[in-house]
């Protein structure tokens, strides 16, 4: 029996704060999220719309040290950015909140906090890399040499953006340190992890088991990532830069982004609803529902429910998660390091206005169920072809012959005449259709019942030639 929900909390991924936003992301995650929420409004459901920048971890700092400012300088920039280029688009959040704020700092120490006094993190004490000269331990990212696959002399500890192989910093050959060129050493820390292991049994029967429904791309990862065996994944870092692990003598730590970000969502809430913000977060009627990319499942629906069944206190947990597969841009993968992109404020300066056909192109073409490709020939042939001929043509000659024949006002129905019977005739099923697609996140399928509506309406304006 399908659970009947009073209210619906949608999130969006937090987008990073160290570059703008792109088409990847609109088609990922942001364009279909907007398309569900106005689906709900337009039924009159009570819904909430949260989403926020993602503020810290290493690549902001990288951006700052590259940039000689500071991270905050970076976040502050790119978080105006996002979130006007986001309004440019019609995407209208309740509320578009930030990791670095006050509110969430105190909301993810907190959270914390309540899992380490409860005993829910194991500790453990590992090597890894140090600058003895910047007297600071590095992320990967932090540490290049030369590439054992292609020979690549700059390759990132955890990447070849020449030959793309993924790499850890023991395959680099020479390895140095981006701070300060001195060749790392390794050197003990100790962080505590969530040991997610002990999740496991619970996780197979609450996604396998009862979220058959899931898509096949969202169920097939966690399903992998299950059978593969779950091991405790770190929450703390030693970093400089976010929220400092609130405990005594970790001074240089801060939480794992991937740890305090997702908290973001409740943060965000809390400080747009400051009084009635549990209600959307530990009432059992209300439906969470997490739009993200495929990079993320595995945060979205192991880790952050992982951590929400640790702090236990009546969260609830996602009832979907419709992530989708990732566009390409002229047959090639997005890069942001090698800017090939379609940034979505430059979209919006060189094509003012037309945020509306960049929606319907990338819902159209939109990688649900697999990786897509998005070009401007096809960006232009959907306009054309369709958005103008189709569903503009059929908006423009209704509006056009209301106020030509009857002042602009829709006039009272008259005695229905075959032709018109047969056209109304063709609605129901296409509305049924088109519900039923945006109830299961199937927006590129929606879309077609949409268009299907105003053929139909060609049709009829062109059989009954009212001119």
């Amino acid at each position: 029996m399908e659970k009947k929900f009073k209210r619906t909390l949608v999130t969006c991924a937090l987008p990073y704060a160290n570059g703008p936003v792109h088409i990847g992301h609109l088609a990922g995650v942001y364009v279909p999220a907007d398309i569900y929420v106005r689906y709900l409004r337009m039924r009159g459901e009570d819904v909430l719309y949260i989403c926020g920048s993602d503020e810290h971890g290493v690549p902001i700092t990288i951006k700052a040290r590259k940039e000689g400012c500071t991270p905050q300088d970076i976040v502050d920039r790119y978080h105006k950015l996002i979130k006007d280029s986001f309004t440019g688009l019609g995407i209208n959040f309740d509320i578009y909140g930030r990791t670095s704020s006050d509110v969430h700092e105190k909301n993810a120490s907190a959270f914390f906090r309540k899992l380490y006094d409860e005993g829910k993190f194991i500790t453990k004490e590992s090597e890894q890399y140090y600058d003895p000269e910047a007297k600071q331990f590095l992320a990967d990212r932090y540490i290049m040499g030369t590439c054992p696959k292609c020979g690549n002399p700059d390759a990132y500890g955890d990447q070849c953006e020449k030959c793309g192989s993924t790499l850890s910093p023991e395959e680099l050959i020479n390895p140095r340190s981006k701070l300060s060129g001195a060749e790392p050493i390794k050197k003990k820390t100790t962080h505590w992890y969530l040991p997610l292991d002990q999740y496991e049994p619970w996780l197979r029967e609450w996604i396998l088991e009862q979220h058959k429904e899931w898509r096949s791309n969202v169920y097939g990862q966690c399903k992998s990532w299950i059978d593969g065996g779950l091991q405790p994944r770190a929450v703390s870092r030693d970093l400089d830069w976010g929220v400092p692990v609130p405990v005594e003598g970790a001074e240089g730590k801060v939480l794992y982004v991937w740890f305090d970000a997702p908290i973001g969502y409740i943060s965000n809430t809390q400080e747009l609803l400051p009084q009635s913000w549990e209600k959307w977060w530990k009432s059992g009627d209300t439906r969470l529902v997490h739009f993200i990319g495929k990079d993320n499942i595995v945060f979205h629906c192991i880790v952050f429910p992982s951590m929400l069944k640790a702090y236990g206190d009546g969260y609830i947990l996602p009832d979907n998660v419709p992530a989708n597969e990732f566009l390409n841009l002229e047959g090639d993968k997005i890069s942001t390091s090698r800017n090939w992109a379609v940034w979505a404020h430059e979209y919006l300066e060189q094509f003012p206005g037309k945020q509306d056909v960049m929606r319907y192109v990338l819902t159209a073409n939109a990688p649900e169920t697999k990786d897509n490709d998005f070009s401007w020939k096809d960006f232009q042939t959907r306009n054309n072809s369709e958005l103008v001929a189709i569903f503009g043509n059929f908006v423009n000659r209704a509006i056009v012959l209301t106020h030509k024949y009857f002042d602009g006002k829709v006039p009272v129905c008259g005695e229905l005449q075959d032709v018109d019977k047969a056209a109304l005739a063709e609605i129901p099923a296409l509305k049924v259709s088109l519900e039923r697609n945006l109830d299961g996140f199937h927006f590129r399928e929606a879309l077609k019942d949409a268009m299907s509506i105003a053929r139909v309406g060609n049709k009829y304006i062109s059989d009954t030639e009212p001119w």
